[in-house]
């Protein structure tokens, strides 16, 4: 049967259910979770670009398709909006946008509005954003700032190279940038490290959210036994993003956060989901005075590695990082499964990019 009538047919099914019993189900129907055994799993062709995203199609599409289908489902923006006062990354440029004068055209009756960015800014670094498979790669071993940086060294995901990926200094990236990210339509599996891990409290500054945690939400939240499906989106609420203030006050949330454990990447790799996401900047954690080299990395980070986890997402695994999330609303409503929708732009050769990433999915879940 085609694909499209198979999600029709599936999601008619389960409308007949949700009408026949009233249930507010996280899971979907049994048939939509034995499918996932057809998707695709790796090793990918030689040169692949897609990484984990390699997972999408039809299996994924009809899981949306469920959960687009129920007659409560909400829309949910999971992006926070983006201003010249919002917090801004320390590393990236602080620049942001100018909105110009209204103008007028010549010998016309029309008046127009328009931004320009100012000098350097680098909007696909700042705010909730993705990125790109190239954002991240690997040298040697660790890198002595005083002598120069030995770029050339660089390995990407799939064993790609500088000269592969960004052969000058001023090249755009030639292979694994933004471009190469398709359209990202499937479910994600929201879990509320707030409640389970941080009892109710935002999660502190390097405190880790662990493969065992990621278990434990998942039973705790009803969705023990569908888990984490190839495919899925996982977006995990810390409450850190209580932090985030616009204009911004300085109360430390680019400065710090908690992330996942290294353990925790590996365990979601396994899974072969195709995006991570945070209410964090950084999605590894880190601790206060990392960055600043007063303190260490935290517990369990591999030596050399301080962003172990975007080592293994982005460079080993394939699987993009979405950053700086707005969770709390569908925590609040405890949508714990939605059909989640992330298309970043088409800016060819960047390293990340602007998103607004929506979930569609019913209040109320158990």
């Amino acid at each position: 049967m085609h694909p499209a009538r198979t999600a029709i047919r599936l999601a008619a099914t389960a409308l007949a259910v949700f009408a026949a019993t009233g249930a507010t189900r996280a899971a979907e129907p049994p048939g939509l979770l034995l499918a996932a055994k057809r998707a695709p799993a790796p090793p990918w062709a030689a040169g692949d670009e897609r990484g984990m995203a390699n997972a999408l199609g039809a299996v994924t599409q009809q899981r949306c398709a469920w959960h687009l289908a129920q007659p409560k489902a909400r829309a949910y923006e999971a992006s926070h909006p983006r201003t010249a006062t919002m917090p801004k990354s320390p590393f990236a440029s602080p620049a942001g946008v100018q909105h110009k004068p209204t103008a007028g055209v010549p010998f016309s009756a029309h008046a127009f509005n328009s931004e320009v960015m100012e000098a350097n800014a680098e909007p696909g670094q700042q705010g909730t954003q993705i990125d790109a498979l190239g954002h991240f790669a690997r040298i040697k071993g660790p890198w002595d700032p005083k002598d120069p940086f030995p770029a050339d060294d660089a390995v990407y995901y799939g064993g790609l190279t500088q000269k592969d990926v960004k052969p000058s200094a001023g090249s755009p990236l030639l292979k694994l940038g933004i471009e190469k990210i398709p359209p990202l339509v499937t479910t994600a599996v929201v879990l509320d490290a707030r409640s389970f891990v941080g009892k109710g409290q935002a999660l502190r500054d390097g405190q880790l959210v662990t493969a065992a945690h990621i278990e434990g939400m998942l039973k705790a939240q009803g969705l023990g036994r569908r888990g984490i499906l190839p495919g899925d989106m996982v977006w995990i609420h810390t409450g850190w993003s209580e932090r985030w203030k616009d204009p911004y006050d300085d109360n430390g949330y680019y400065a710090m956060a908690p992330g996942l454990s290294v353990d925790a990447a590996r365990l979601l790799g396994a899974r072969r989901v195709v995006a991570i996401g945070l209410d964090t900047p950084f999605i590894d954690p880190v601790p206060g005075g990392m960055l600043q080299g007063k303190a260490p990395p935290a517990p369990g980070t591999p030596e050399g590695l301080p962003f172990a986890v975007h080592h293994h997402m982005l460079t080993e695994f394939g699987i993009h990082h979405l950053e700086n999330l707005k969770l709390a609303e569908l925590v609040r409503d405890k949508v714990w499964t939605a059909c989640a929708m992330v298309l970043p732009t088409l800016d060819q050769g960047a390293a990340g990019a602007a998103v607004r990433p929506v979930a569609f999915g019913v209040p109320g879940q158990r």
